[in-house]
């Protein structure tokens, strides 16, 4: 029965088109994966959607709440710490550029300060014989700043011309020219009364010149007036314990330290003619050969150009390209100076008073290495091209020595590099790094030991100058900007004429940019327009401030 009935057979398969056939449902926009998968590779959510969910769920979830400080945290933190209460003229002033100098909120200046400025009183301290015969008078010098806790002071004076910068600009005090800086000097360090004749009673003390060298070939001499004397009659041996150290000298080296104690100063030492630098003595002159009273060492330092200068600072110096220092063409644009300072009073004298440059780590380590150093950096020699600015250095620099007109030779070559970011200012407030005040340089400087003596002389007429000086008679030919003179040798007295000229452009420059600042229209008697009272200015103080040091 089963086998009459048979098996069934198989229906016919609907000829019905594709288009009827349901396809596969496209996933929603809204419902789509954010992120594409293998299974989902061409997912592109739309704007919409993604604009709809993020206001979905900013609409479930709570605002995120900042976290405040506490109140022993604010007040430990003082004018720091934003306020609870927002100050309502804040969002008003414009924020101060980096391109100009901070601006200090001060009383008006006094009568006084608009005096010219007075050398510091000296008073007589000793008497020595020079070499010469001729009898020297020291003196010990009072009523006047020096630059220590990390500030630099510079003598200024108020000027009715200059009413934008709130009336004071710089100046030079007596005695005028190129000199020993009396500012820049250690304490017991005594001068002659022009400022060119120091010595101590103390153990090494250093004092800088008052004039910086940046770029170019320039020279300087310095006699022993009291030192190591030569041998007496049955002596073998000079007779010592007075001593003397000269060279150049950047302006964070130590000032209670002799020439070429750190890396920031090179020196030439009176034993053995030896030179110094980081406190490593190095043989330098003939065996036998010293430095003795009465003796005439000259110094001759070159440095590049600083547009050169300022290429290896930014890690843009290429020695296959840059070796030759090419000219820089006149209608190149100037680099900027930026002088942030503050006037302050000092027993009846004005000052600037400037942060001063610090010491750097990177140098600090170059001096005293580390055996645990890991580093590989800090382990590289210095170069032009050190990943570490402070350890860059200037190619085709050097510093020549000579001897009573001799040339002794050049104990140092490549020097380190001073500009920005080599040199920075002590972190505190009010310090800005990267800016060049337009004194960063290599002072003629010179260290004098219990009783040791010296005179410079920055010319233009030296004791011994060099075969390829060329003097002028005291008539100064200034370098050109085309470079034609940028090779010749030419004395400190030239570079001290051109600092001066350079700081009178540069105080124009910061009165009319605060001029321009201040809206460019006609001043009244405060030197501030009255519709930029806003103005930003620096943290300050309304009247200015009277300096305290101990003597």
């Amino acid at each position: 029965m089963a086998s009459d009935m048979g098996s069934p057979k198989r229906e016919l398969t609907p000829t019905t088109s594709l288009s009827s056939i349901p396809q596969k449902r496209a996933f929603d926009e809204g419902h789509s994966p954010a992120v594409p998968s293998p299974l989902n590779p061409d997912v592109r959510p739309s704007s919409e959607a993604q604009h709809a969910d993020d206001a979905s769920q900013s609409g479930r979830s709570k605002p995120v709440r900042t976290k405040k400080e506490t109140l022993k945290k604010r007040e430990a933190k003082g004018g720091d710490s934003n306020p609870a209460t927002p100050d309502p003229k804040a969002g008003r002033e414009p924020e101060q550029s980096e391109n100009s100098p901070l601006r200090y909120k001060l009383a008006p200046p006094k009568l006084s300060d608009f005096d010219p400025p007075r050398g510091p009183v000296m008073t007589l301290h000793h008497k020595v014989d020079g070499p010469g015969g001729e009898t020297i008078e020291f003196m010990e010098t009072s009523d006047h700043v020096f630059n220590k806790k990390n500030f630099r002071y510079t003598p200024c004076i108020a000027d009715p011309l200059f009413p934008s910068t709130l009336y004071y600009r710089q100046t030079e005090p007596e005695p005028f020219g190129p000199r020993m800086s009396f500012e820049d000097a250690a304490t017991h360090v005594f001068f002659d009364k022009s400022g060119r004749q120091v010595t101590t009673d103390k153990g090494f003390r250093m004092a800088r010149a008052n004039v910086a060298v940046r770029e170019g070939r320039w020279y300087w001499e310095c006699k022993i007036t009291q030192g190591i004397q030569p041998p007496k009659d049955g002596d073998a041996k000079p007779v010592g314990g007075k001593h003397v150290r000269m060279g150049w000298a950047r302006r964070e080296a130590s000032l209670d330290a002799p020439v070429g104690f750190d890396a920031y100063s090179y020196g030439i030492r009176d034993v053995a003619g030896e030179k110094v630098f980081m406190s490593r003595p190095k043989e330098f002159f003939p065996p036998g050969e010293g430095i003795q009273e009465g003796d005439v060492i000259g110094l001759e330092i070159q440095l590049p150009s600083e547009h050169l200068h300022r290429k290896i600072m930014a890690g843009h110096y290429n020695p296959a390209v840059d070796a030759a220092d090419e000219p820089v063409p006149a209608t190149a644009e100037a680099a900027n100076i930026v002088r942030d300072r503050v006037p302050i009073r000092f027993k009846a004298h004005t000052y600037f008073e400037k942060i001063e440059y610090h010491t750097t780590k990177e140098l600090e380590d170059l001096m005293n290495p580390s055996p645990a150093a890991s580093s590989s950096s800090s382990s590289d020699a210095p170069s032009p091209t050190h990943p570490t600015p402070a350890l860059r250095t200037l190619p085709n620099s050097y510093i020549r020595v000579y001897k009573n007109g001799v040339l002794m030779g050049t104990p140092f070559e490549n020097l380190l590099g001073f500009l920005p970011p080599a040199s920075k200012p002590m972190p505190q407030v009010g310090a800005r790094e990267g800016l060049d005040d337009g004194m960063l340089g290599y002072y003629p400087a010179v260290s004098v030991f219990r009783g040791g003596a010296v005179e410079v002389n920055f010319g233009p007429d030296f004791w011994y100058p060099p075969a390829d000086y060329d003097s002028t008679n005291g008539e100064v030919d200034m370098i050109q900007p085309d470079g034609l003179s940028a090779n010749s040798l030419h004395a400190v007295v030239e570079r001290y004429q051109e600092q001066i000229a350079e700081d009178v452009i540069y105080d124009i420059i910061d009165e009319v940019d605060f001029w321009m600042q201040d809206g460019g229209g006609a001043t009244n008697q405060a030197g501030v327009d009255e519709k930029t009272k806003e103005v930003v200015m620096a943290p300050g103080r309304e009247e200015i401030k009277e300096l305290v040091q101990d003597d």
